[in-house]
């Protein structure tokens, strides 16, 4: 008896018919009955009679449905997520910090939508006329910023699984953005520029060390990530400002920062030498330049695995060849002439699969077309034997650092 429901047991299993299941949750039968019609929710069994029979599973699948409706997907895309093999099933526990990290950022955007209302409507009761036509395009950009949050959840599951993989089997356990923040110093009074600052781990993750006479403006090209920044951050000193900032058009002033940070993000800037040019523009005389990326190396032996199951698997996302270790230097010397590579040391003890599989299906490239059903079942095999061979792991390089330019 659990909540006034009687439990059903079938196997040494508990299950719930589909009205215990109603009067557990408050949902209606019709609605749950609905579910199993289109696939997004069917039953784990069914008995002598028919009767669907649910289980704590499916409980959790149900519970996520109803989050990700909440946050405003369609019951198609929520289908797609949770069915279509993108993503194979994650504990509890990470569903819910993901889910409540992508309903955090919908109420961010919502109070952006707010404070752009208010906005005109303290406008309206300064001038008492009608709103321009620019104050009206404002609000309704807003509005349209950022609400595809279907691809907002698909995003956040993505860079959960690799934030994952990286926390359980790295072998360096300072982590990279602690260790990133110690590179900066702790000069006093430093003006600092973050370019595509994404959601400001780097900061949330080292705010109980910022030095309060630091002046930090943290840029995206994405609103929806100031958005995600700006919620991240408890700024008590009213130190830190948020911007929507395209790398390749700084809006500040000749030599007006300390430090110009780009952060795992340079290989992604259409002209990269036009943004660089735009860094030296914004430092102040002797002012740095922190340009963090990877070498070749880092993760090949995720691609060599891929790839050894299947040749046509791609794992690693081609835009790294743009801007890494072992070219950056080059191309950062077209606008910096004292340049200085700085390694950080760390590498990958893997011992279980499913961490791997989620990082590999979480990339831009097409591995999470191909590791679906019957195929996902025979790679996980794969891997599991790829563990027992190499006496219960498998070792992945990791080979990151940035270049420190002064201007």
């Amino acid at each position: 008896m659990a909540g006034g429901v009687t439990v059903l047991k079938r196997r040494d299993k508990e299950y719930l018919t589909t009205g215990q299941l109603a009067k557990r949750t408050g949902m209606t039968i019709r609605t749950l009955r609905y579910y199993d019609q289109i696939g997004l929710l069917k039953p784990s069994q069914y008995n002598d009679a028919s009767v669907r029979l649910y289980s704590k599973e499916d409980l959790v699948r149900l519970q996520k449905i109803h989050a990700l409706k909440y946050i405003g997907l369609t019951l198609s895309d929520i289908k797609q997520i949770i069915y279509e093999g993108s993503f194979p099933e994650q504990d509890l526990r990470s569903s819910l910090i993901m889910q409540k990290e992508v309903i955090r950022q919908k109420i961010a955007h919502m109070q952006f939508v707010s404070k752009a209302i208010d906005e005109a409507l303290d406008m309206l009761g300064e001038h008492q006329a009608e709103a321009d036509w620019d104050s009206l395009s404002d609000i309704i950009q807003t509005i349209h910023t950022e609400k595809n949050w279907g691809e907002q959840y698909r995003n956040a599951l993505r860079l959960q699984a690799r934030i994952k993989l990286y926390d359980r089997f790295s072998v360096n356990q300072i982590g990279w953005h602690r260790w990133f923040f110690d590179q900066l110093g702790l000069v006093p009074d430093l003006k600092i520029l973050e370019l595509g600052c994404g959601d400001a781990a780097l900061w949330s993750r080292n705010i109980d060390r910022v030095p309060p006479s630091w002046n930090i403006t943290l840029t995206d090209k994405s609103p929806g990530m100031i958005e995600a920044a700006r919620t991240n951050i408890n700024d008590q000193n009213n130190q830190f400002t948020f911007l929507t900032v395209d790398a390749q058009s700084i809006p500040f002033h000749d030599g007006e920062f300390d430090i110009v940070i780009a952060n795992h993000m340079l290989y992604h800037v259409l002209d990269i030498g036009h943004a660089l040019s735009e860094c030296h523009r914004v430092l102040k005389s002797d002012g740095l330049l922190y340009t963090s990326t990877m070498s070749k190396s880092h993760l090949q032996e995720m691609e060599q695995l891929a790839r050894a199951f299947d040749p046509a698997i791609r794992v690693l996302d081609d835009v790294m060849e743009r801007f890494h270790l072992d070219n950056g230097s080059e191309i950062l010397a077209s606008r910096f002439t004292d340049i200085e590579l700085i390694r950080y040391e760390n590498y990958m003890l893997v011992n279980e699969a499913e961490p791997l599989i989620h990082y590999m299906i979480s990339t831009p490239m097409n591995a999470r077309h191909f590791l679906t059903g019957e195929r996902l079942e025979a790679f996980r095999s794969y891997l599991n034997a790829k563990i027992q061979e190499g006496n219960g792991r498998i070792f992945i390089t990791m080979d990151s650092g940035f270049f420190l330019s002064r201007k």
